[in-house]
């Protein structure tokens, strides 16, 4: 007998120092940091670092990391060459593809090296123009020429700047990068362990985050957010949502935002999401969409809540995106944004105790046919 974990679940595979989760009790911690802690004082430029190093930088180190950043985030002639012809051949060409496309194409300037100088090296000309990739992408799909990146504005900040052309205002840069931090790292989740997968057959780093892009782009992994938030399109005004959600149960079909592999309460991250949104909402012209959300999850949360349903990340990421003027289409990148920081991290992990996984699967199919010539089928 073979005892099969289907999709892995249960399953330990590597150690890791980097994050820390109790699904129980709903905890959630980088290198032992708590992520609230790190939401309301650190910084994501920290944070990576934090994942990177294993530790909290100096001053002096974060200053230092923070003007690599910045002299990396220009993206090289042929990233310009290639996005306009992108855009032009599929007006509506998925984020995703082109964000997995443009990563791809920047390994094509690197050799294959994995010695630590190389991928560190690498790492931040990932991590620095990858939010240059998507803002690019924005602007050249609105019909506006491209922002170039701005030296005096902060990884989130710039990005919030490079999309809108407009100099965001403090509220708004600190919420999209404390998004960013809780989206940094997140386990052994599905894209982590496909750029971990990737790393042990000793790939290049570029490879190994184009495969987590494109694991990511799944719609139940880093777009659950956008069907999250089509959802309360769909329900429209909030006397709508009990009624909305008790019909989907009673016909067994998902309520998007509820439930996660690994937490049994609600999730941490959204928890401050929803504060986040919470404080949006009383400022835009569009409150019914945060009193629909807290509905639905009250409802869900009543239904649900004694099995382990709870509302996720992805409830409130998207609503907390809608408020800042970020359009749907781009909700996933946030998330691989953000989870670049992680992927690199582990990645360094995979590359300094490497084995190659590889995994066996179990043959229920016929044990021996005799083969039948082409004429005699």
């Amino acid at each position: 007998m073979v005892e099969i974990a289907r999709g892995l679940e249960g399953i330990t595979v590597a150690e890791t120092r980097l994050g820390f989760i109790d699904g129980q009790k709903g905890i959630l911690r980088y290198c032992g940091y708590p992520i609230e802690e790190l939401a309301k004082h650190s910084t994501f430029e920290e944070t990576a670092w934090l994942l990177w190093n294993n530790a909290l930088p100096t001053k002096a180190q974060l200053q230092r990391f923070d003007q690599q950043l910045k002299k990396n985030r220009a993206l090289p002639k042929l990233m310009l060459e290639i996005l306009p012809k992108v855009v032009k051949q599929r007006k509506d060409v998925a984020a995703m593809d082109v964000l997995r496309t443009g990563i791809s194409a920047l390994g094509t300037l690197y050799d294959s090296d994995i010695s630590q100088e190389a991928l560190r090296k690498k790492a931040i000309g990932i991590f620095a123009k990858a939010p240059t990739i998507i803002a690019t992408l924005h602007r050249i799909r609105e019909g506006k020429k491209p922002v170039p990146p701005d030296p005096k504005l902060g990884h989130a900040a710039n990005f919030l700047y490079m999309l809108t052309g407009k100099k965001p205002d403090p509220e708004a840069a600190k919420i999209i990068d404390t998004c960013l931090v809780l989206h940094a790292e997140h386990g052994f989740n599905a894209s982590t362990f496909a750029a971990r997968v990737t790393c042990s057959t000793l790939s290049d780093l570029h490879a190994a985050i184009t495969s987590a892009i494109g694991t990511l782009k799944g719609p139940l992994h880093g777009g659950a957010n956008i069907a999250a938030q089509k959802q309360i399109r769909e329900i429209g005004k909030p006397e709508r949502a009990e009624k909305y959600v008790l019909a989907k149960l009673a016909k067994k079909e998902r309520i998007m935002g509820f439930g996660h592999r690994v937490y049994k309460v609600k999730d941490p991250r959204a928890i401050i999401l929803e504060r986040y949104a919470g404080q949006l909402a009383k400022k835009s012209k569009e409150p019914e969409i945060f009193a629909i959300q807290q509905k639905v999850e009250e409802v869900v949360v009543r239904e649900k809540g004694e099995k382990g349903i709870h509302a996720n990340v992805d409830f409130y990421s998207g609503t907390t995106y809608h408020y800042l003027g970020i359009p749907a289409y781009l909700y996933p990148t946030i998330f691989a944004l953000a989870r670049i920081a992680g992927w690199i991290a582990h990645c360094f992990e995979q590359y300094a105790d490497n084995r190659l996984i590889r995994p066996r699967g179990h043959y229920v199919g016929p044990v021996k046919q005799n083969y039948v010539p082409l004429g005699r089928r």
